[in-house]
């Protein structure tokens, strides 16, 4: 049978000499070889992908799928015969032209498949009329090297998220100028795509130092359109980002090593993880992000200082200040407020970063926030959101400090404190920041789920009416209720 199937796709496209161009940028459907036309040699492709039994796989075979209908199969290639014949294949997903469109070409077309290695690739951005700056274009793209990222999203999601490492500093999207960035999918955020803006804004609004900014984008891959994307601002030690002395790989110096440090308390048993035993007798797991490749006086102050924390932390006495020596109270109080308003259990968890500039009177600094892809997750129930987010959490998350240092009286009233602050200034406004970033990204969505049906970006401004606004003051009439006047 495979052999009749080749035999009749040669036969019928001996006749074939015209071949279909894509539109600028864009690769056509069924151009399964990535020569930017449609002709006998990519038929010859997806055959040899039938008679393989090639899986549908919607990221790197979704060009197989000349159908459309997610198998790949005969009737691709009885599509592609008969439109070539015609001299016309429906048009592939494309962007909606209503966001600035980052354009990347791997080296060789190459797909990108893993999280340690990175490839080279050329980019340009295209402000499709908005008021940002172009960089690059077509003809003269730009440099830069690419791999994937995440952990889960990395391994379950179709629509990945990328780390990206620019030749040069650019300033996209109108932020300050640097050469790393991240395009994130959140592709599973499907109350709106809010989860991680809206507690960034009040993050942001409250006077966290610094959170990174978020710049909804369109995304063409290898000419291949892979949906609404979120351009962020990577976390590292850096100027106009998390601002402190940074500290070399390898320092030996006592006085350099007490900072800077950018840590991240973390859920997965890496191996550069530092590891101590928390006083509730779990383990705790912090990855030091800066420096990276730590000496043995590095590894040795900072396990120290986070077991001399932990120590003051579950110590009895609650009236005690002997852990506000090592933690600064006020960063804490803002970053747990924003976390709780936000419903993230995961906070404190994963994705929970610290940062400690240089000196030995220096404290730890909660922030910047990152992944609060969890953002209202029970609120939307209406039910089980009762509780603080260091209560009844997830056996596999764990809640690293929060819940112990929640019985200082010390910091209950630092918490008391900021929650008037945000509930008069920041919260009035919030409602109007969701529906405005509904707003923007609302036809890219729907151009979004064209491309990835099984995901949640069509009707977006619906979504954010329906789950994020309904949910977040449903949090916030139960703290008022907890921690009002």
């Amino acid at each position: 049978m495979h052999l009749a199937i080749r035999q009749l796709v040669i036969v019928l496209m001996c006749c074939l000499t015209m071949p279909m161009s894509g539109q600028d940028g864009l690769r056509p459907r069924g151009d399964v070889n990535c020569d930017w036309d449609v002709n006998i040699a990519d038929v010859n492709v997806l055959v040899d992908a039938v008679i393989k039994g090639t899986k549908y796989h919607s990221f790197y075979t979704y060009c197989l799928d000349v159908n459309g209908d997610q198998e790949i199969n005969i009737a691709d290639i009885n599509m592609m015969v008969d439109g070539i014949l015609r001299g016309q294949l429906a048009p592939m997903p494309c962007y909606s032209g209503t966001l600035p469109v980052l354009f990347i070409n791997t080296a060789g077309h190459r797909d990108i498949v893993s999280k340690e290695e990175y490839l080279q690739a050329q980019w340009w951005l295209d402000p499709m009329g908005q008021d940002v700056e172009a960089f690059g274009s077509k003809s003269n793209p730009l440099s830069m090297l690419i791999k994937g990222r995440g952990n889960y999203t990395w391994d379950y999601c179709d629509k990945k998220s990328f780390r990206l490492k620019l030749d040069d500093k650019c300033g996209l999207m109108g932020l300050p100028a640097s050469r790393h960035w991240v395009i994130k999918a959140n592709a599973y955020n499907w109350k709106g795509n809010i989860e991680d803006p809206l507690p960034f804004e009040m993050g942001r609004r409250m006077g966290m130092s610094w959170n990174p900014h978020i710049k909804p984008i369109e995304v063409v891959m290898n000419g291949e359109y892979i949906g609404l994307y979120f351009l962020y601002e990577k976390i590292r030690v850096e100027k106009h980002r998390v601002d402190i002395q940074e500290q070399r790989d390898g320092e030996t110096d006592p006085d350099k090593v007490t900072g800077g440090w950018l840590l991240e308390i973390n859920n997965y048993n890496e191996p550069d993880n530092i590891v101590f035993t928390e006083g509730n007798g779990k383990p705790f797991y912090v990855m030091p992000h800066s420096p990276e490749a730590l000496s043995g006086e590095q590894k040795s102050y900072i396990t120290q200082l986070l077991q001399e924390a932990d120590r003051a932390i579950y110590q009895v006495d609650k009236q005690s200040l002997d852990w506000e020596h090592y933690i600064d109270i006020d960063s804490l109080a803002i970053y747990y407020l924003v976390q709780e308003v936000a419903d993230n259990l995961e906070a404190f968890s994963g994705s929970c970063y610290m940062h400690k500039d240089r000196g030995q009177g220096s404290k730890l600094i909660f922030g910047p926030l990152w992944d609060c892809d969890h953002t209202f997750w029970r609120c939307y129930l209406d039910t089980g959101y009762e509780k603080f987010i260091y209560e009844d959490v997830p056996s596999n998350w764990y809640s690293r400090w929060i819940g112990e240092i929640a019985k200082y009286p010390r910091f209950q009233e630092r918490v008391r404190h900021y929650w008037h602050q945000f509930y008069d200034e920041v919260f009035p406004d919030m409602d109007r920041f969701m529906e405005d970033f509904a707003a923007e990204i609302e036809i890219a969505g729907n151009c979004d789920f064209k491309r990835w049906p099984q995901y949640n970006s069509k009707g977006i401004t619906a979504r954010v009416r329906a789950y994020a606004i309904p949910s977040f003051h449903r949090k916030v009439d139960w703290l008022q209720s907890q921690w009002g006047e």
